[in-house]
Formats: structure tokens, C-alpha cells, sequence
């Protein structure tokens, strides 16, 4: 039987990949130290685990709306305008099976053949392939270490054509860590609405930012952005609840009903316990989330030094998320255990097979010659993890 073409088109993701090698290593009982998993390693809070369980007991088990239920919209709708300043209602929002499904439903609602999308690189490694699987094209903007990672208004306005659908704006960034701050979101919004260009904003680690620094809403700094703005969050970072599969969408009506149309046909509404478990999340205490926040700023303070002590290697300090970013051209064409390391996957490879270090290539973001550490890890898994990587890197 033939495979469809456009299935072709696409890979799995890297991340999963490699996480899943990891994992397989560790049941083998190979001790290797997995900086590649995406996902905070806090266990979710234990309020948020009896809402999951009242919801069991008292039999709400069955199928839901399909765009989630009126208690989750209306804490959604809360949080964007007690955090974001932002007002929505309830036809304007929409749950879906994770951030990822949200971001999937937006284009395949939004795009038609051809149409383009602009992504800055480096990029979460699933942007380009769910437009493609929409039909539509990515439009790639180069950053790298030396831009802080970001785009500028002058780069969006080039990469800019007829056929342009939406620019994807992700602040904090997976895989850099890096942010916008109001004035560099509104002049990248300035462009959109004179172009008439959608805006998706995928906000998942607003709540991850360090040294003060004051996530902003897109929408928030450019109120008439809204109308061609799509928020995209979740629940699974900030409250450390990656299995349970919640995220969602706010944005204007059509887009929201048409994306409701089509989870309809395929995944119908999200988990019904999940969905009573983000209630709780999203209008309970907000405690935890902090205390989870200062630690990975510790964490981050961290790898990032001893990171840049490593001869050669440079890294720059990302003011959110749980990931660093590494430049390690400097080692790409040097020998190791007598083998050329040409490329940042190659180098992935030798650091897990011998250093026992999962590490994710900088190419799987569209950026080679870097390499991601997720530091979403114990303090003490750091330490280790960094003293094997400057061993196996030694002169």
C-alpha cells in the first residue's frame, strides 16, 4: 500500500527520538544522563491530582463539548486576562489534546496549498512539519547566537511574499530560551497588520522567564493585532503536566469555530478528567509554579556557566524556558576517539555513546552547529552530566 505524499514529506520528531533512545539505554542499565526531554521533571502538584480524581469518583467520565467545557473556557478566559490583560469569550476559545494539537488544528483551518509560513530558526522541531502537512510551505528567517536569536521586523518584512499566510511568534523560544520584550513584539505586530498577516503566538513557557523579566503578550503591547492573532498555551510546562494533554487556543471566531470543526472529526473533545485536573491548575494556588521557576533559574545559572567554561564552547544565558543553546562549531571537523566529528548530529552521537549524554543537535532545529540541553533535570544530573562533557571534549 502506498503512502500518502505529504506523509513522505515529513520525520518524526528528533526530540521524542532521541528521549525514547535515552530512556532505552536506561532500561538496558546503561547510566546515561538525558538532557534531551522537553518536559519538567517536578511531579504535578498534588491539588491538581485530586481534581483528577474527584472527577473520577464522581463519574465525569464521558464525552464533553467539543471545544472543552464552559468551567475550563472560563478559567482560561480568566487567566488571559488576569496574566495577559487580554479579553476573549467563550466562542474564542478552543481545547485541544496539547499545545501541539492546538497548533495542528490552527493550520490545517488556516492554510491551503502553497501558502507560507514564516518561522524563525533556530525552531521547535514540529512547526515546519505540521505546515507541511497542511499543505502549506515554511518560509524560513535565519537567527543565531550573535542576534540573541531573534528576529526583527526588517527580517519578517523581507521573507514576506503574496502568498504569506501567518508568521509564528514563540516567546520564551524552545530551543533557545530566548525572549521578546514589548517593544520588539510590537514592531514585529506593526508588520503583520499592515500586511494583513496572521500572527500565531505560542506562549507555553510564558510562565518560565528569569531575571525579572516581565513576559509580555503580543496582542497586549498591539491591541489591534488581536484580530489576526492567534494565543496558543497549555497547561503542561508551567504545571508540569506534559502527559495529561491539555493546551488551547484563543483567537478570532472564525478561525476558533473552523478548528472546532475539524477536532470534531478527528479527536473530538480532550480528556474528560484532564480537562476538570486544568481547571484546578489554571484557578487554583499558583505556589508551585513559582518555587518550580526559581529552581530552574537556578538550574540555568548553572549549566550555563559551566558550559561556557568548556574551551571552545559558548553559550549564551536565555532569559526563559528550561533549555540552553550552545555553540559548539568549534568542535565540528576535530577527531575524537580517533573519528572526524563533521556535523552536530555526529556529535550527539558520540556524546551518547560515550559520554552517555542525550543531547539534541542543533540541526533538528534547524540550526546546525549547536546542540540543546534541556537542564529540566535534577541539579545533581547537571554536575555529572557537564563533568562528562568536558571530559570527552578535552584537547
Amino acid at each position: 500500500m502506498q503512502i500518502s505524499k505529504r506523509v513522505q514529506l515529513i520525520k518524526p520528531s528528533p526530540t521524542l527520538a532521541i528521549d525514547a533512545k535515552a530512556k532505552a539505554l536506561k532500561q538496558q542499565g546503561i547510566d546515561v544522563i538525558n538532557f534531551g526531554a522537553g518536559e519538567p521533571d517536578f511531579d504535578t502538584p498534588i491539588n491538581i491530582k485530586e481534581a483528577a480524581i474527584k472527577a473520577i469518583k464522581s463519574g465525569f467520565t464521558k464525552y464533553c463539548p467539543v471545544a472543552g467545557t464552559p468551567d475550563l473556557k472560563n478559567a482560561i478566559i480568566a487567566k488571559l486576562k488576569k496574566d495577559n490583560g487580554l479579553a476573549y469569550f467563550p466562542e474564542e476559545i478552543i481545547v485541544s489534546n496539547g499545545a501541539k494539537h492546538s497548533l495542528y488544528n490552527i493550520f490545517q483551518a488556516i492554510i491551503d496549498d502553497g501558502d507560507e509560513v514564516v518561522i524563525p530558526a533556530p525552531f521547535w522541531v514540529s512547526y515546519t512539519d505540521i505546515v507541511i502537512l497542511a499543505g502549506g510551505k515554511p518560509t524560513i528567517i535565519q537567527t543565531s547566537d550573535k542576534t540573541d536569536f531573534k528576529i526583527t521586523p526588517e527580517n519578517v518584512e523581507k521573507a514576506l511574499t503574496p502568498k504569506t499566510k501567518a508568521v509564528i511568534v514563540n516567546s520564551p523560544s524552545n530551543p533557545t530560551g530566548a525572549t521578546y520584550n514589548a517593544e520588539e513584539l510590537k514592531a514585529i505586530a506593526e508588520v503583520c497588520v499592515k500586511n494583513k498577516i496572521l500572527i500565531i503566538s505560542d506562549d507555553i513557557y510564558e510562565k518560565l522567564t528569569y531575571d525579572n523579566f516581565k513576559f509580555t503578550s503580543i496582542v497586549e503591547v498591539h491591541p489591534s493585532a488581536k484580530e489576526l492573532t492567534i494565543v496558543v498555551n497549555g497547561v503542561s510546562k508551567a504545571y508540569s503536566m506534559t502527559g495529561w494533554r491539555i493546551g488551547y487556543a484563543a483567537g478570532p471566531k472564525n478561525i476558533i469555530s473552523a478548528m472546532t470543526k475539524i477536532q470534531s472529526q478527528s479527536t473530538s473533545n480532550a480528556s474528560s478528567i484532564s480537562i476538570k485536573a486544568s481547571v484546578e491548575a489554571l484557578n487554583g494556588t499558583q505556589e508551585y509554579v513559582e518555587s518550580m521557576r526559581k529552581e530552574f533559574e537556578k538550574r540555568r545559572d548553572y549549566i550555563v556557566e559551566r558550559l561556557n567554561d568548556i574551551k571552545g564552547m559558548t553559550c549564551r544565558k536565555p532569559e526563559g524556558a528550561f533549555y540552553v543553546f550552545p555553540n559548539i562549531k568549534y568542535f565540528l571537523g576535530k577527531t575524537f576517539n580517533d573519528k572526524i566529528i563533521n556535523t552536530d548530529i555526529e556529535f550527539a552521537d558520540y556524546l551518547l555513546d560515550v559520554a552517555k549524554i542525550a543531547v539534541v543537535p542543533g540541526s533538528a532545529f534547524g540550526a546546525e552547529g549547536y546542540m540543546r540541553l534541556s537542564y529540566a533535570t535534577s541539579i545533581e544530573n547537571i554536575k555529572n552530566g557537564i563533568d562528562r562533557l568536558a571530559a570527552v571534549l578535552k584537547d
